[in-house]
């Protein structure tokens, strides 16, 4: 008798979107500045979870980065986020955090676009107080909207959650327009109306990293290479009271110095042959987007 080939252990779509919510409550709870890694495609989101991180998050700048080859300047939609928060929720079973920016509109856009991430499979959601369209947290010349505005589109978003366990990140850019005090007041009123997470973007001192770490509620980090926040290392950040220091783009930065390294190479000498040790085996490429698994599908429905 021939032996039937056993199923794939594959992360198929909407495959236990609450157990990875709940996993990502109890990372957060832990407030043990756990790193959350910027991963704006499926491929870089696998190449995370091989690694061995603990959860993802899905990078608006990320995004428009590389699907559009634009700058975050809210360029981006609604629907180009929900997609990749479906495609990179079917291929990883890690708890996914979604920068849905400024709700793409005001309360009842916000309150519609978190109940189609919660679908795709979001664990967690960010929403932030710029103006529509926004710009990247660390660029000059952004606005922010009146906090009355902001805790209504916050609120909306927490009542369109279905899964309770759905987590909700309240983001403020007024460190930059209004002053750090401003900001915490924001980041205060924020976490009354009842945010999961508080984010303050862009601090600019180690005095102001350790005010934020004093918030009621759990804290987010973003930390920029070339930005304006100090880049304090994980213990200072863990001590600080940090549950989670986000690196947003740094796979991104990694894979443009790569590629850039390897095309020059290539276009001077015509071949590859000074840069392969920096080339991913065939076979590593094929591991890493789940050719076996495929292969073994493959196998079990070919038939008798």
């Amino acid at each position: 008798m021939l032996e039937t080939p056993e199923t794939p252990k594959q992360p198929r779509f909407n495959e236990d979107f609450g157990g990875r919510r709940l996993a990502f409550r109890s990372l957060v709870e832990a407030r043990s500045a756990a790193l959350l890694p910027g991963t704006p495609n499926p491929l870089s989101a696998r190449i995370a979870q091989d690694v061995g991180f603990e959860a993802l998050y899905l990078t608006g700048a990320g995004l428009t980065n590389t699907n559009l080859g634009l700058p975050d300047l809210g360029l981006i939609t609604a629907n180009d986020v929900i997609d990749m928060t479906a495609r990179i929720s079917d291929v990883c079973t890690l708890p996914l955090i979604v920068d849905m920016d400024t709700g793409f509109g005001n309360a009842l856009n916000a309150y519609h676009t978190v109940r189609q991430l919660e679908r795709a499979g979001a664990s967690a959601i960010q929403i932030e107080d710029q103006i529509f369209p926004k710009k990247c947290g660390h660029f000059a010349g952004k606005a922010v909207v009146p906090v009355e505005e902001m805790l209504g589109k916050l609120k909306a978003c927490l009542d369109a959650r279905r899964d309770p366990n759905t987590s909700i990140i309240a983001r403020t850019d007024s460190r930059a327009v209004e002053g750090f005090e401003a900001a915490l007041d924001r980041a205060y009123k924020m976490s009354e109306v009842g945010a999961d997470i508080v984010f303050v973007e862009a601090p600019r001192s180690i005095e102001e990293i350790r005010a934020i770490g004093g918030l009621p509620k759990p804290q987010l980090i973003n930390l920029v290479v070339g930005g304006q926040t100090p880049m304090l290392g994980l213990e200072e950040l863990r001590d600080a009271g940090f549950s989670l220091v986000l690196y947003a783009n740094a796979a991104l930065q990694a894979s443009i110095k790569a590629i850039q390294d390897v095309l020059t190479s290539l276009h001077t000498h015509g071949s590859l042959a000074e840069v392969e040790g920096q080339l991913a085996t065939f076979v590593e490429r094929q591991r890493l987007v789940g050719k076996p698994e495929i292969d073994t599908l493959s196998e079990r429905y070919r038939g008798a």
